[in-house]
């Protein structure tokens, strides 16, 4: 390969959606993030890197710097680890569903396992105690074996640590996952991932395996920088923890439905409780921890939401920021970067630049709505407590309750779904997982709203 080519870099607006009305990154904002790309690829030693920025939904600017004609963004790459977020998605799609539990034992739908008494939480969040690699060779770098080889091929000296005593990161942890999945539903997790994920949210261009273009991935020597082309095998039963390809185009929109999930895909409760913190990975200095399926990282007020991948040849990086509906995907064709940093210190670096300079995200068009049923609609409009006004309405689309406390300008609203007739769970904020019971008078009308002993009522004049 020549002399590296200067970065080369263009605003992307994938068609359909909102994407004419999806404004473009400030000019200074698209220099820096070019420039941090190129500094990644001339420092990191790759032959080439590439990174995408997600606004409102969609990708709104690309960049790529490589040792040759840049990657454009429809070219694949290897997503790695990545993977075992839309595997943790799947999982709890099932849970909604009523498919299985979080607390349900691994032997609940896997039998014959020494390992069979972990649990399914525990196995997204990698406190399960789990050994990080399955038995046999290095299977990033080598053709996997099948579900029942993998499952026969478990020990008890698999478990080094107690459940939910540490974290682990465990690949083989969500080899198991996809096991789970597959038992629980009869389909295979490609089947799953393709059709209830990838055709939904129409990302073509993310397959199982490679399919051209795509980027060579390599090994670069660390004293004369020759390339060694790495393999790249069919992970078998551990593909649930990495084997997906993808591209910057397609990351993008995955990236858009992390930092905001479309209710029918997955309820606003449940992305809520995926990014919610279930272990901290670095107790002394609490920056970076794990959700169920996604990693966290804290910079400074912030916290940022994703996941990094790695398999031989390449690197890959997702990482959102949800209060503002921004993200950032990378992808370098190299098994290590060199000099300043990882793939997921370029990721934060790209995300900090593009928070930094920009405005806040344009808020989401209002729609009209649709009335709520019957039941609900005598619940809506206002509500006292202790002097403190509320309103009540319906979301369409989740569905669900929401109570907005009106006396805390920007305050977000309690969720609450259905439960029974006039029984209602909170699903988020300071009322996650407390009921909310209707009172009603004697001729069935709704008079107060009682949510663990505090009572709202239709006046601040009816209040005790």
């Amino acid at each position: 390969m020549s002399d590296a080519h200067p970065v080369t870099a263009t605003t992307q607006h994938p068609a359909g959606g909102d994407a004419a009305a999806r404004p473009a990154l400030l000019p200074e904002t698209s220099r820096r993030v070019d420039e941090l790309v190129a500094e990644a690829q001339s420092k990191g030693r790759a032959p080439a890197v590439v990174a995408g920025v997600v606004r409102d939904g969609g990708l709104v600017h690309f960049a790529a710097a490589a040792d040759g004609p840049p990657p454009g963004p429809d070219v694949q790459f290897r997503i790695g680890s990545i993977s075992k977020t839309l595997t943790a998605v799947l999982a709890l799609q099932l849970r909604d569903e009523g498919a299985l539990s979080l607390e349900d034992p691994l032997s609940r739908h896997v039998a014959g396992t020494p390992v069979g008494g972990v649990t399914i939480r525990q196995l997204l969040a990698h406190v399960a105690g789990l050994q990080r690699e399955p038995e046999g060779d290095w299977w990033e770098r080598c053709a996997g074996t099948d579900i029942e080889t993998m499952i026969k091929q478990l020990t008890p000296d698999k478990l080094a640590h107690p459940p939910h005593r540490t974290f682990h990161y465990s690949n083989l942890a969500y080899g198991l996952l996809g096991a789970v999945l597959t038992a629980s539903t009869g389909t295979s997790w490609l089947d799953l991932v393709t059709e209830r994920l990838l055709a939904p949210l129409e990302m073509t261009r993310t397959t199982y395996q490679a399919t051209e273009p795509f980027a060579r991935g390599y090994v670069v020597h660390p004293a004369h920088g020759a390339l060694r082309e790495e393999p790249r095998h069919d992970a078998g039963a551990m593909a649930p923890a990495g084997q997906l390809w993808s591209t910057t185009a397609d990351l993008a929109t995955w990236a858009a439905f992390l930092a905001d999930p479309a209710p029918d895909l997955l309820a606003p409760g449940t992305a809520a409780e995926l990014r919610a913190p279930a272990v901290i990975a670095d107790p002394d200095a609490w920056t970076a921890g794990h959700g169920l399926g996604v990693q966290l990282w804290r910079d400074g007020e912030r916290v940022y939401v994703g996941h990094s991948g790695s398999m031989p040849g390449y690197l890959a990086i997702l990482m959102t920021h949800h209060p503002s509906r921004t993200g950032v995907v990378a992808y370098a064709n190299a098994y290590t970067l060199r000099g300043n940093g990882s793939i997921v210190g370029l990721g934060r670096r790209l995300l900090t630049a593009v928070l930094d300079s920009e405005p806040a995200a344009r808020p989401k068009p209002w729609r009209p709505g649709t009335p709520p049923p019957p039941e609900v609609a005598p619940l809506c409009g206002r509500w006292w407590w202790m002097g403190r006004e509320y309103e009540v309405g319906w979301d369409t689309q989740a569905p669900e309750l929401l109570m907005t406390p009106l006396t805390n300008p920007g305050a977000k609203p309690w969720r609450f779904t259905p439960e029974g007739p006039d029984r209602w769970r909170g699903r988020s904020g300071e009322n996650d997982g407390e009921i909310l019971a209707v009172r009603r008078d004697p001729h069935g009308t709704p008079v107060a709203l009682d949510i663990a002993t505090f009572i709202f009522h239709r006046s601040p004049d009816e209040e005790p």
